[in-house]
Parts: structure tokens; C-alpha cells; sequence
């Protein structure tokens, strides 16, 4: 008998919020900066313009995280009308990433004020990429708790300017519509966020009264993309107004905001906001990197690139796009560092991928989208398709990377595929069985354990000899710990470390009712302690672990977790 539980869905709006600002709130920190000097002082109405599009985005995406409960990212949702078009548009979304990476990293040592900001960013980066080899766990509540200072830092920025928004020097576009589109185009920054966030619609907990047959994250994804896209869009407006007001002002393209803050409230102030953006960029660009390392692990699993972008190392992290996520931005990096130019390599991925996405949404007659719903979304679509073709023609930079991309993704996609044909398949489809059907199903033994564990170890050993002397039914518990989120997975026809471990344990039963249970998480802890509830085991068996204290600083302590969030009922014993 074999039990195969689902992919938790845990991540709330708290969290999709906190990841989402990282992306949007950090726009703040360089689109008034670009947006001036672009346009001076007549940049105003183009920020609110931008801030009128971000909101259009944004409410097209809480209807994509609707109707795409399971992923609705580009490379998710457009995989069933064409699997080359997906690919495409994973590319794109590649290609926003790398940028957003490196433009991140950049900008926040430009806050700094430190001398070569992108010498500073490309050993930055390095650095992030070597934390990410053991998966760090705690983004999450880093997002979150980088994001609060932020908005109390923006905040008083803001009621200290309102006395002088009267005084705002605001003048018409000039240069005809041609010009003042172009200009537009230059600063639509902020936008790649809200695919990370449908990207995640598989991980969200379902909405009150849906099921897994029928599932809806609606509340949830719209939770998180609305707070966010009210603050982002409000500020930056706002924000843009304070730096009209300024007389006489000169271009400060990559640290505008620390500008204003030392302006309205002295230096004192402007080194907190350099503090706190410059901490919320790096955090944006380890949310980038974790996000490029997800989208190649996912197409891998999908057969899109070489498998061996699918392999994990021992902590769950896929080592090889890992190396390449954190090795592409600083190439991009070491190429390019003027932060103008960064943005338009930027804008050319996201808008594409995000463009992509609507138009395959608004056409894609099997979803039942509202007659309005896929009105909007269409002109929507139409809308970024003329700027995306807008940036391909004005910035041919941006058009040779975007090209450059898609042409060595699609290349490698065509090997993998000509090499994963020349190679026979065989897959031993595990029986699923459904916990809570399997449960009503059997007698309920006399006492049940359940033993977690990493690999054939004494710690399974002393569990069989536990049940053995109590006469009860072992569960034997290995979590495939992913250190990503998206929607492709380990199935356990693919896992020889989990097969040999419950081959061991059917071997050492010796009469003991030994039933294996195969688990794919983010969350180690907290999957232990989902099924330990949910099976209602009397003890559960953990082994101590011998990783350093600086892993255990950036993974969390399972054995602390669990410990500390076990119901009483359900004894803890620990092994070793």
C-alpha cells in the first residue's frame, strides 16, 4: 500500500502580498528617477498613466489567478493552446528576470551611494546565489518584514510634501504624440510582479466551499494584488507630485526617492531610505533568482530543457539552473550598467510574457470569462502588444537580448527534445490513493507512529523496533523537499532515494504494518506536521540532524518547527 499526498497549498495573501511588493514596491525606488529624466517636469502625467496601466494589469491578473487556480503564469496557462507559444513566453519572463535581477542589485548600491555600484551588485549577487545552494526558507517572511519599513518610510515622505504639491511645477507633454509615447513606454516598470503572483495560484490555499476537484484561490490572489497595486500605484503618483515640487531639480535617475527624502527631510533621513530601499532591491533580486530558478526547473520537468535542470542537490535547491540564474545577471551585469538601458532589457520580457498571457486568456474560449472580462482583457492585450512592439523598434538593445534569449532557449528546447526522444521512457505510475478515503477505509490501529526521515538511517531502524514492541502501524514519511514553488513536481517513479528507503523499511517490518508515504514540499515542517494531524498518529519519530548551525540559521530547524507547533495529543520523540 502506498499513500501520495498533495503539494500543501500554503502560501497566504500575507505572503503573495509581501512578494508582489518586492517587485512593485521596489518600482518606486527608480521609476521616478527614469520618468524625469525622460520628461522633466512634464513627467507627471506619464507616471499617471503608468499608475492608470499597473492597475489595469493588475485587475486583468486577479481574473488570470481566477480562472487559473493551478498556475496561471504565462508558461502554466498558455501550455494548453500551444506549447511552443508557453515556451516563448517563459523565455520573455527568463529574460524580466535576469534584468530584474541585475537592475535590483544595481539600484540598491546606487541608494547606497557607494563607489562602482555594479562591481558592488555583481559580488551581491554571487553572494545570493551561494545562500540560495541550501534554499533559504525564510523569503517570505523577509519580503514581509522588508516591505513594512518601506511603506512607513514612503508614508511620511508623502505627508511631508503635501504642503508644497501646490507648488508642483507641472507642465504638458511636448514633442508631439509620437515623443510623448515613446516616453511613456520608457518608464512602464512595473508589471512582472503580478505573473510571479499567478504563477503561484497552485500553492494558494483554496477559497471557503472549493474543493480539490474544483478548486478557487480567487479571494485569495485578489487579497494580495489589490492592497499592493493601491499602494504602489497612490505613492508613486504622489511621490511623482513631491519631485515636481522640488525647484530647479536635477536629474537623479538612479536614488530619486533618497533625493526627496533628504530634500523635504534632511540627510538624516535620506540614509533610512537608502537603508530600507537598498535592503528591499536586494530582496528583489533574490526573488528573481529564486523566480529564475523555478521557471528553468519547470520547463526541465516539463521536457522543455535538458532534464538535467531538473536536478535537486541535497537540499532540495536544482543546483544547474541555480548556477545559471545567478551567473546570467552578473554577465548582463558586467555588460551593461547604466540604469536607463537596464530598463528597457527589462521591459521588453515582462510586457512580452504579460502580453502573451492576455491574449491566449481573452481568446481561450474553453474559460468562462465574463463578456466584459475578456473585452478588457483583449484591449488590454492589444494595448501591450503595441508597446512591446514600441520597445523592439526604439530600443534595439533590448530587442538583441530579448532575440538573443529566446533563440538559445529555443535551442537548447529543440536538443533536449531530439535527445529525450532518442532515450525510451518508462514510467511505474504509483497507485494515488486519497488520504481521508483511505483512512475511513481501514480499522483504526491500537497505536500508529509515524517516522520521517531522509534516507535509510538508524533513526528508521529504532521506529520499525518501536512499532514492532507496541504492536502498531508505522507510517514511514519521506518529504521530496522542493525549495521552489511552481507547479511541476517529483512523482515517486522518479525518486530512487525514496524508493530505496521504503524497499528498506517493507525489509526490517518483520510483521510490522508498514505503510510508506510520499510527499512533495517547500516545507518539510510543515508537511510532518499536516500528516501527523491528519493521520492522527500517537508519536511521531524524528532523527536529529547534523547539518551546521549556519544552515540551520538559513533552513529553519524541523525538529524546533515541529516541536513547537505538534498537537499535545501526538508524542514527540526524538532519535540520536
Amino acid at each position: 500500500m502506498m499513500m501520495l499526498a498533495k503539494r500543501p497549498r500554503n502560501v497566504n495573501s500575507l505572503r503573495a502580498a509581501a512578494m508582489l511588493y518586492g517587485d512593485w514596491g521596489t518600482s518606486k525606488a527608480y521609476v521616478t528617477g527614469i520618468a524625469f529624466t525622460l520628461a522633466g517636469y512634464a513627467s507627471f502625467p506619464l507616471i499617471v498613466a503608468m499608475a492608470i496601466l499597473t492597475t489595469i494589469v493588475g485587475i486583468n491578473y486577479i481574473w488570470v489567478c481566477k480562472y487559473y487556480p493551478d498556475g496561471g503564469g504565462v508558461y502554466s496557462s498558455v501550455r494548453n493552446r500551444s506549447r511552443t507559444l508557453a515556451v516563448v513566453g517563459g523565455l520573455l519572463l527568463i529574460a524580466d528576470y535576469v534584468v530584474t535581477a541585475a537592475l535590483s542589485s544595481l539600484d540598491a548600491f546606487h541608494y547606497l551611494g557607494v563607489a562602482n555600484p555594479a562591481w558592488w551588485a555583481i559580488g551581491t549577487l554571487i553572494l545570493i546565489g551561494l545562500i540560495n545552494v541550501v534554499g533559504p526558507k525564510h523569503s517570505g517572511g523577509l519580503a514581509v518584514f522588508l516591505a513594512a519599513p518601506v511603506i512607513v518610510v514612503v508614508l511620511t515622505l508623502v505627508f511631508v510634501a503635501i504642503p508644497h504639491y501646490g507648488a508642483a511645477t507641472v507642465l504638458p507633454p511636448s514633442g508631439g504624440v509620437k515623443q510623448t509615447w515613446l516616453t511613456f513606454v520608457g518608464i512602464i516598470l512595473a508589471l512582472s510582479g503580478v505573473e510571479a503572483v499567478a504563477n503561484m495560484t497552485g500553492v494558494m490555499p483554496l477559497d471557503p466551499g472549493s474543493t480539490d476537484d474544483r478548486p478557487s484561490v480567487h479571494k485569495t490572489a485578489r487579497r494580495a494584488i489589490v492592497p499592493v497595486m493601491f499602494e504602489v500605484t497612490v505613492m508613486t503618483v504622489l511621490l511623482g507630485l513631491a519631485m515636481h515640487a522640488v525647484p530647479n531639480l536635477k536629474e537623479h535617475t538612479e536614488d530619486m526617492v533618497r533625493f526627496l527624502g533628504e530634500y523635504y527631510l534632511g540627510a538624516w533621513f535620506g540614509q533610512i531610505v537608502s537603508v530600507v530601499f537598498a535592503l528591499l532591491l536586494l530582496s528583489a533580486a533574490n526573488t528573481a533568482i529564486v523566480a529564475l530558478v523555478a521557471m528553468m526547473y519547470s520547463m526541465s520537468r516539463d521536457r522543455e530543457m535538458p532534464f538535467s535542470f531538473s536536478q535537486l542537490n541535497t537540499f532540495g535547491v536544482p543546483w544547474l539552473p541555480l548556477i545559471v540564474a545567478t551567473a546570467l545577471p552578473v554577465i548582463v551585469l558586467a555588460i551593461e550598467h547604466d540604469l536607463e538601458r537596464l530598463a528597457a532589457l527589462y521591459a521588453i520580457g515582462v510586457i512580452g510574457a504579460i502580453t502573451i498571457n492576455l491574449g491566449s486568456c481573452a481568446t481561450n474560449k474553453t474559460l468562462n470569462l465574463r463578456k466584459y472580462e475578456r473585452l478588457i482583457m483583449g484591449a488590454t492585450f492589444a494595448l501591450l502588444a503595441v508597446v512591446e512592439l514600441t520597445i523592439a523598434y526604439q530600443k534595439h538593445h533590448a530587442l538583441i537580448f530579448a532575440a538573443t534569449v529566446m533563440g538559445v532557449g529555443l535551442t537548447v528546447r529543440g536538443v533536449a527534445r531530439r535527445v529525450e526522444r532518442g532515450v525510451p521512457e518508462v514510467v511505474v505510475e504509483a497507485p494515488r490513493v486519497d488520504i481521508e478515503t483511505l483512512l475511513r477505509g481501514m480499522e483504526v490501529p491500537a497505536a500508529a507512529l509515524m517516522v520521517a526521515v531522509r534516507g535509510v538511517t538508524e533513526t528508521l531502524r529504532f521506529a520499525v523496533e518501536e512499532a514492532k514492541l507496541r504492536g502498531a502501524t508505522l507510517y514511514v514519511l519521506f518529504v521530496r523537499e522542493i525549495a521552489i514553488r511552481g507547479t511541476a513536481e517529483f512523482t515517486l517513479d522518479q525518486d530512487s532515494t525514496a524508493q530505496a528507503i521504503f524497499s528498506a523499511a517493507r525489509q526490517l517490518a518483520d510483521g510490522v504494518p508498514v505503510i510508506p508515504l510520499y510527499c512533495v514540499s517547500d516545507d518539510s515542517a510543515g508537511m510532518i506536521l499536516d500528516q501527523a494531524a491528519t493521520l492522527g498518529v500517537d508519536y511521531l519519530i524524528l532523527g536529529t540532524s547534523a547539518r551546521s548551525r549556519l544552515v540551520h540559521l538559513l533552513r529553519g530547524n524541523v525538529i524546533q518547527e515541529v516541536a513547537g507547533k505538534l498537537p499535545e495529543e501526538i508524542k514527540l520523540i526524538i532519535h540520536g
